[in-house]
């Protein structure tokens, strides 16, 4: 891999040794500078789970992708710089009571320092930086307040508070998974026409001050808690907005 790019890529310059403080500081660049993004999808291009691939898309071509693309090239990025990371398989609850997605329909990362940490740079509105496993009560952060659940056996949720309500995000366990575990959930996300990433085009990106959001032709960007929308009215102006904010060209 090559680091220097992909450490220019998320506008990353600080330190590089495998720490708490490093993962933390890395993984807040990532969110900023990597949009959250299915646009292949809808282009007709299939998404590969394999990391030459990944590389050539997210660093080279400076374009985003969903979490089986962003978490599992930023795991290699962090084997690299000697963290030692283990895949995580989930299920995305969207908010819904008592309602999970498949297993495997997302990617997580436990990252091992002094202690556990779950990294995830690719989950929509969620984390900003990596949150400690074994810390019960909540954990507060620029983004938000989180909290982890325990469930049964080695089973957590992790949960998020909104508006003064702790609603679900997804369900995980600590089993150690394979990159080639997520190719058929990969292969299904990309083609199912149940699967939300066929059924619309999304790209979401962090800011300081908050966020910006795009599905579809709806653009949404709130600013220290603020929220701006528009409508787009054409394509030349969807491909406007994802070069001022994104930075994407298709």
């Amino acid at each position: 891999m090559d680091i220097t790019s992909y450490l220019k890529r998320v506008n990353y310059q600080g330190p590089l040794a495998p720490t708490a403080e490093t993962l933390h500081t890395l993984h807040y660049s990532h969110v900023l500078a990597v949009p959250f993004e299915n646009l292949n999808m809808h282009l007709g291009r299939p998404i590969l789970l394999d990391e030459e691939y990944l590389f050539e898309k997210i660093v080279t071509q400076r374009r985003g992708g969903f979490c089986l693309e962003l978490n599992g090239l930023f795991a290699a990025l962090l084997r690299e710089l000697g963290f030692e990371v283990t895949l995580l398989a989930s299920n995305v609850s969207n908010g819904k009571p008592r309602v999970l997605g498949p297993k495997f329909d997302h990617l997580a990362l436990l990252v091992y320092l002094e202690e556990p940490w779950l990294a995830d740079v690719s989950f929509g509105y969620s984390f900003a930086e990596p949150l400690q496993v074994n810390k019960p009560g909540e954990q507060m952060q620029r983004t938000g307040v989180y909290r982890r659940v325990r469930q049964d056996g080695d089973g957590m949720m992790l949960e998020w508070n909104r508006d003064g309500n702790w609603v679900r995000a997804y369900h995980f366990n600590l089993q150690p998974r394979l990159l080639s575990d997520f190719y058929e959930p990969c292969y299904h996300l990309q083609t199912s026409p149940e699967s939300i990433f066929t059924q619309k085009r999304i790209c979401y990106r962090a800011t300081l001050e908050g966020q910006i959001s795009l599905r579809d032709m709806h653009l949404s960007i709130t600013t220290n808690g603020q929220r701006y929308e528009q409508e787009l009215t054409s394509q030349d102006e969807y491909a406007a907005v994802l070069q001022d904010h994104f930075q994407i060209r298709l």
